[in-house]
Order: C-alpha cells, then structure tokens, then sequence
C-alpha cells in the first residue's frame, strides 16, 4: 500500500511551509513517527513525522515552498525492513562525485610581476606609495621602467593577496520573515527609543542569599528575567497605554499581560510567550522561562507557543551589548532591552561608588504611547528593580520566593 505523506497545518493562518531539510534520503526505509524531515513555517522550524513505517519517496526537494496539505512523500507500507540494520543503509544511495581535475600550474609564464624596476622608477612608485610588483614593465625582461612609473596609476584598494571569495546560501522562510517584519516594523510604526540605567546592587544581593536555598527548592535558577518580568507587569499596570496595540483605528487595551521573550534557537531569532504573567511568581516565571528555552533550544517550540504576546522582553547583554535600540514586534507596542551588566563609578549621596549598572532601553510606538508615558514606564522599571523588596516582594522575600 502506498500511502501519501501530505503537509499538516502546523497553525492558524500559516497557508505553506518550505522543505527546511530532508532527514532521510530517497529510498531510504523509515519508521512509523521518526522524523523523516524539518519543515521552516513563517513562525517556526517544526519536525515533520512518518506516518508509518516503510520505504520513503520524495516528492519535494530542499528548499522547496509547498502548501499545507500538499504530498511531500511517498510510503509503501508494504516494504520490508532490511535485515542487520536499523534503517536503509543510507551510503548506498550516495554517489561518489567525480574529483575535480586540477589545472596545471603555470610555473614558466611570465607576469607583470617578475620584472625588476630602476632606480628612478623605484623612486616615483615610493612617492605614489605602490610596489613594483604591481606594475607590468615594458623594459627588457620585465623591467619596470621610469616611463611605467610615471603612467602607473595606483590602485583604489590595497593589494594583500588574500582570498576574496565569496558564497550565497538560501535564506529559511522563517529568517525571511523575521527580515519581513522588522522591516514593516520600521516602516510602520512611529518608533521612538528612551533610555535609562539600573543599579543592579539590591538584586545581586537577593540572589546571592537566596539562589542556593531558591534552586534547592524549586529546581529552577533565580535569574534575572523573573525580576525583570515581574517589574514589566507592575509597570504595566501603572501605565496601560504601554500593554496596547493598534487595531485599524481602534487602540486595542488588555487586562493581561503576555511577556514575549525573545531568545536564540538553532534556526536563528525564536519569541515564545509566557502568558498571564501578572499572576505568576518569581518561580513560576523561572520555570516557564526555562521550558521555553528547552524547547525553542531543542526545536520542539510550538507556533502557538509563539503567538500572541502584548509586550516584549529582549535580553542583548548576554552576548555582550552594551547599549541598543530594540525594534517593536509587530503588532505589540513597546519593547524592553536589557544589556550587560558593567562596574561602573556612580554618584551616591555626593561620593563616588562602584555599582553593577545595566543600561536599559524601551522602544515604542508613539502613535499610541506618548513621551510621557513611555518615560513613566522605563522610570517605574527602574525603581521595581533598585527596590524589589518592597516593590516586587512586599517586604516579604521568603513568602515571594516561596522558601
């Protein structure tokens, strides 16, 4: 029986898919659910399953557009799996390719360069700070002569000898539309970007008393994005405007806080979403902090699990960014940059003190979001951060951290 692998939807609205890679190779014998391929959708790179076990069929090639429901392979059911193996040996279907023939070197031509110049030339090429070696001579045997000089022109570039090749590789669907909409995001939206700068002092503490007993507990670590989070949600909540959006000519409010984070994957920028995170703790914010990481990490992350979000948090200072100007994923309004975490000289009650700053940046629509606010808000983050003990625990650190 030859039965018809078609492309499944992997969400709403998603109408095609791109073959990112083939897993398996023409021929090849495969088991009932072992991923035969990666497809790349506009939201994530998701792995494709068998159906059932037998021997595979291709039908689309890498780097090939289908629509969902389209076939992709074909499995006949009725194979048999090769004995003394766990797949399909796959080398046999490979074919050697023919080694390239290299081209005879050119020991006894002649070039511009084998020529020696004379004095005079030797002294115009200095003063117009080329080499001889770069001028063809007319003289005997290549000798550059005075004449050459004069007609020598130099060069715009600095000759190093060193390889200038170059390679274009195919760009996946889903960095395709990260670049499509970061450009609409610019194109868009009024954007604007103010800056601030956090004493990172009162949480260094925290977390150097509490980490240990925290992670002991909890099994999860006492980072920095839970404070970040939760300081979001209460900045939030004093100013509205930022948790908005537009809708055609509406501006859409909510009375729930969905935190996109944005982190690093294996096929490049990933946003999943932690939802309702106005009523999360600081551990249930490191746990869904963690799953998430594992699972855009490990490919598994879902287009649900990255749709959606009202407000986004981008962490830049774990490569090492100072200072940045995040862009606003579209449709939200604002998003927040955290950076690294530098020593810096600091004025505290009139004397010079060495703190652990973080600069911080939030960018935002200004259609929706004015000056006002948008600095009311960063200024809010700021103060939940250098006192997170009466702003973000109550006065009450061990019942905030659950210990």
């Amino acid at each position: 029986m030859i039965l018809e692998m078609k492309v499944p939807s992997p969400g709403e609205s998603i109408t095609e898919v791109e073959i990112a890679e083939w897993l398996v190779q023409d021929g090849d014998y495969v088991e009932k659910d072992q991923a035969i391929a990666e497809v790349d959708s506009d939201k994530a790179t998701l792995e494709l399953p068998a159906e059932a076990s037998g021997t595979i069929t291709l039908k689309a090639e890498e780097g090939d557009a289908v629509e969902v429901g389209a076939v992709v392979c074909l499995i006949d059911t009725s194979a048999t799996k090769p004995e003394g193996s766990q797949e399909a040996p796959k080398a046999e279907t490979k074919t050697e390719a023919p080694k390239a023939v290299e081209a005879p070197k050119a020991t006894e031509t002649k070039t511009y360069a084998t020529g020696t110049a004379s004095p005079a030339a030797k002294k115009i090429l200095a003063e117009k700070g080329m080499d001889s070696s770069t001028i063809s001579g007319t003289g005997k045997d290549g000798r550059v002569t005075k004449d050459d000089a004069i007609n020598a022109v130099p060069s715009m570039g600095t000759p190093t000898g060193g390889n200038r090749g170059s390679s274009n590789s195919k760009m996946s669907m889903l960095r395709r539309k990260v670049a499509e909409r970061l450009v609409e995001a610019k194109n868009t939206t009024a954007m604007l970007t103010t800056f601030n700068e956090v004493d990172m002092s009162p949480i260094f503490a925290l977390r150097k008393e509490y980490k240990e007993t925290f992670k002991a507990k909890h099994g999860v670590g006492l980072g920095f994005m839970s404070f970040f989070s939760l300081a979001v949600v209460r900045a939030l909540k004093l100013y509205p405007a930022v948790n908005s959006m537009i809708d055609g000519k509406e501006m859409k409010s909510f009375d729930f806080v969905d935190i996109s984070i944005a982190v690093s994957g294996p096929k490049g920028l990933m946003v999943p979403v932690i939802r309702n995170a106005e009523n999360l703790t600081f551990r249930g914010v490191e746990a869904e902090v963690k799953r998430l990481a594992i699972r855009a990490r490990d490919g598994q992350i879902t287009v649900d699990e990255m749709t959606g979000g009202t407000f986004t948090i981008s962490n830049g200072g774990v490569f090492g960014s100072m200072l940045s100007t995040p862009i606003i994923n579209p449709p939200q309004s604002g998003i927040l940059g955290m950076h690294n975490i530098v020593e810096r000289p600091v004025a505290i009650d009139g004397k010079v003190e060495i703190r652990p700053i973080m600069y911080v940046a939030l960018s935002y629509d200004h259609r929706i979001i004015d000056g006002k606010e948008s600095v009311g808000f960063l200024v809010a983050v700021k103060e939940a951060l250098e006192n997170p003990a009466e702003l973000l625990m109550d006065n009450n650190i061990k019942k905030a951290l659950e210990l």
